[in-house]
Formats: structure tokens, sequence, C-alpha cells
């Protein structure tokens, strides 16, 4: 599928331009003390002409039928490219500084930060906050790529008692252009 830049993006965000549209696919859960569980990723990055992308990614489970079962993960944010990177990230040749701002619906938020370019983007935790209800999730890690016109994404969490380890990872195609 040919890749076009949107309609009134703004420059900011252009290291960002290929990931705009929707995407939908199907990942795996494995953690510690987790049954592994097979999701189906349903995600969308929108633009309103602001320095930023709009973020929203839904995780429903699969049922052992293959039939769409509960939410398992509901988040969304917004990600932006700043001017110049935070002290102490180092850039590579063609790499862009990133910002993730994420809110999730079991009450927790994060901010995660990192490099995008090359088709990859490298992400992780900066800031992680929770309510008192919410799982104890003390660090994060995202891998995004895009491999083939399919857009592969993995996970790592530090939660629960455990050390930064893979938690999810799965793989989405684009389903529309916004």
């Amino acid at each position: 599928m040919t890749f076009t830049l949107p309609d009134d993006l703004a420059p900011e965000v252009y290291p960002l331009a290929w990931l705009v549209g929707s995407w939908s696919g199907h990942g795996v859960i494995e953690y510690p003390d987790i049954p592994r569980t097979e999701f189906r990723s349903e995600v969308s990055f929108e633009h309103d002409g602001g320095p930023y992308l709009i973020y929203r990614s839904t995780w429903t489970v699969v049922g052992a039928d293959g039939e769409r079962g509960p939410v398992w993960s509901s988040e969304q944010g917004y990600w932006r490219v700043p001017p110049q990177a935070p002290e102490g990230l180092e850039l590579g040749e063609n790499l862009y500084p990133v910002e993730l701002m994420l809110a999730d619906a079991s009450g927790s938020i994060a901010l995660l930060i990192g490099a995008v370019g090359n088709g990859k983007i490298e992400l992780a935790s900066d800031l992680m906050a929770r309510s008192a209800s919410a799982p104890d999730v003390g660090g994060a890690s995202r891998l995004y790529g895009h491999v083939g016109g399919e857009l592969m994404f993995a996970f790592d969490i530090a939660a629960f008692g455990n050390d930064l380890r893979s938690y999810a990872s799965g793989r989405m195609s684009r389903i529309e252009e916004s």
C-alpha cells in the first residue's frame, strides 16, 4: 500500500506520519502470573492539525472459539515530536525525539520518551502514576516497527514485583488512512 502524507498534518509530527490511520491485528500477552492470552488490537492515530497525533487503543480478548471477548486494555493519549531531545537521550542519524502521553482506563497515566526514525519507534517510561485501585506498574518500554506495511509492536512492563520484562507483542495491518 502506498503511503500518502495526510492533508493538514502539522510539520512537527512528520516523523510520525506513517502511523496515521487505523490499524487492526492480533497479539499475545505472556507475563508471570497471567495466563497466556491472545487479543485483538485496534488502534487509531488521528490528527486535527495540531502538533501531535491523537492515539486510541483497545485490546479485546480472543476466546478459544475465536470470538471476541471482554476488553483487556483501553488507553488513549497523544504522540508528540518535541523540538529537541530531553537531556540524556542520545539520538543517532535520522532519529527524532518522541513523547507519548497515555491515560489507561485501569487508572494509570504514563509519559514515555524515546526516538523515532527509519520506520521504528523506541520508548521508555519517564513518568508512571496510578490511582490507588490501578495495577502496580512501575515502568514500561515499547517498540513499534513498520515492517512490510504492517505495524509490529512489543511492550515490556515492570509490574506486580517483577523487573522490566516482555508483556505483549503483536502485529497489525492498516485498515484505513485518516
